[in-house]
């Protein structure tokens, strides 16, 4: 016959006496602190990255813009110079034609990059 395990030093009091439910609702709230740490933890890095992401996005939504006002502006120009020897209507025909197409041909390829990632 075995011999009871002799407890370790400095180790956990040995439970004997102490009635199982308690151990399990021990054990239970041990599992649930434990889930909670590791909760605050994630949530803690989570809102480091997502504040380190906050003025670059910035940043990129202002470049974005005033990169659309750059097209504006060259569209406008397209059809300004279009427009002295066209005329104003064939003029921003061939302009709008031209930036659709554009805008058709990247489209196209980013569909085409994205199919090849998936």
């Amino acid at each position: 016959m075995l011999k009871p395990a002799e407890p370790l030093p400095g180790g956990p009091e040995p439970a004997e006496g102490r009635p199982i439910a308690e151990l399990l609702t021990q054990l239970v709230d041990d599992g649930k602190a434990y889930a909670q740490a590791e909760f605050n933890v994630a949530k803690a890095v989570v809102e480091e990255k997502t504040d380190a992401f906050k003025v670059p996005a910035v940043l990129g939504l202002a470049a974005f813009l005033f990169l659309q006002a750059g097209v504006v502006v060259f569209g406008m120009a397209v059809f300004a110079t279009l427009s002295s020897r066209l005329g104003p209507f064939l003029a921003g025909l061939v302009a709008t034609l031209l930036f659709l197409g554009i805008a058709g041909i990247l489209g196209w390829y980013a569909a085409r990059r994205l199919r090849d990632l998936l």
